[in-house]
């Protein structure tokens, strides 16, 4: 079944053929709880994809949570994306909730899921399997039911050949698969979207004093 129609999969700018038929597809994987994964090239709209998916999902209204996996120090993933207890480690003075337990009932956007070092995803892949997180420091598992969204500009599958990526991981992650056309081949686009970015920057430019 399709969900009701939802003004979220409006925002995405597009009169070509080509991505008609990724948000078409975009919008039959709403109403699933499954993962999803998302490969495009930078600024294709991949978190764009996944807001819509979200807001037209069972879950439109719990939370949703984003991070950029490429923008965390390898160091803080742990902390970042499960939290941690008071004493956790060297200046953790109180206690944390991670992107996991702040998403719980609701989607956890995974951005940039590609720049994830090989240790962290041994750590999401438990996650996944066992449905459970354990805070840093922390002395009991906290169960968590969270969807999860997932973008990459690479290509998970040469990432996996190439040894970079766990094979495991991207199965489980890429049940539901969308790979976004770049901006060369949307060319019914390319005037909708330059449009789109005058109309910001006249709008922007009326604000300023």
């Amino acid at each position: 079944e399709l969900p009701p129609e939802n003004v979220s999969f409006d925002e995405i700018n597009h009169k070509s053929d080509i991505m008609k038929k990724v948000i078409y597809r975009a919008y039959k994987f709403a109403p699933r709880t499954l993962p999803v994964l998302i490969e495009g090239e930078s600024g294709t709209g991949k978190e764009l994809f996944a807001k819509g998916i979200h807001a037209s999902s069972l879950r439109q209204d719990k939370p949703w949570i984003d991070i950029n996996c490429g923008a965390i120090p390898k160091d803080l993933v742990e902390s970042e994306l499960f939290g941690h207890d008071k004493g956790g480690f060297t200046g953790a003075t109180a206690v944390k909730k991670g992107k996991f337990e702040l998403a719980h009932g609701g989607t956890l956007f995974l951005d940039e899921l590609g720049e994830l070092s090989q240790d962290n995803q041994v750590k999401l892949l438990r996650v996944l399997e066992e449905k459970e997180i354990w805070r840093v420091g922390g002395i009991k598992p906290i169960p968590i039911d969270v969807r999860i969204i997932a973008a990459t500009n690479r290509s998970l599958a040469r990432e996996v050949a190439d040894g970079n990526f766990r094979e495991d991981l991207f199965y489980r992650l890429s049940v539901l698969t969308l790979k976004l056309p770049p901006l060369r081949d949307r060319g019914a686009d390319i005037k909708l979207l330059i449009r789109e970015m005058l109309k910001k920057v006249n709008e922007e430019s009326q604000d300023e004093p």
